[in-house]
């Protein structure tokens, strides 16, 4: 059976591969910051974290399965979206971007404890059926050293890895050497919970270790 991740996520791609999975990996077209803004107006407010990470997930993984139809019409598989984002002190924290803002997020972060959230959506694509989902929040707890200086930050922040990733860390590269506990489960913290989506799979009818890529 195949299996189609709905994310140009380094980690993510690198996290199924290790769990002996090849998948097929398209780019979801969304806006998310309009996405989130258009439910929050709905709302009234802003969206919880795990809301607005399952909200975001959903919308990758439905824009996949809607290209899926046109250009890969004999999917026969699952189509896998997910969303991050981290909180830490009542304030919720995605994409740092600019390396202003994740030398200023490290400065926070050391010494304490924030939550990672990630949202999944998974659906199963059948030729000629209707997609199912099933949809599931994991979470994760991240400790952080207090004795981190200020000169390894430079130095971490200067290496470009924490940019692009939700909160401005890592956990399975040059980041995990600044952590000290992780609650919960660890590929949580990289970007997706390989026993969640176990879990969903299986509420959708497929046995996780049919998606194993045959090795020869």
């Amino acid at each position: 059976m195949r299996v189609c991740l709905a994310s140009t996520s380094p980690a993510r791609l690198m996290l199924l591969r290790q769990a002996g999975i090849e998948p097929l990996t398209i780019g979801p077209e969304v806006d998310e910051d309009a996405v989130a803004a258009a439910a929050a107006q709905a709302r009234g407010g802003d969206l919880p974290s795990g809301e607005l990470v399952l909200l975001l997930a959903r919308a990758k993984a439905a824009d996949v399965v809607r290209r899926l139809a046109a250009e890969h019409p004999d999917f026969d598989g699952l189509v896998i979206g997910g969303d991050s984002m981290f909180a830490l002190g009542g304030r919720v924290y995605g994409k740092p971007y600019t390396p202003e803002e994740a030398t200023r997020r490290w400065h926070e972060m050391r010494g304490e404890t924030g939550v990672l959230y990630s949202g999944h959506s998974v659906h199963r694509v059948s030729p000629g059926t209707d997609p199912q989902e099933a949809t599931a929040v994991a979470e994760a707890s991240v400790s952080f050293a207090a004795e981190i200086s200020d000169a390894e930050i430079a130095a971490y922040v200067a290496s470009g890895e924490p940019l692009h990733v939700a909160g401005a860390f890592t956990v399975d590269s040059l980041g995990g050497a600044f952590i000290t506990r992780v609650n919960g489960d660890p590929s949580t913290v990289v970007g997706m919970s390989l026993s969640t989506l176990r879990r969903l799979a299986s509420d959708l009818g497929v046995t996780w270790t049919d998606l194993w890529t045959e090795r020869s």
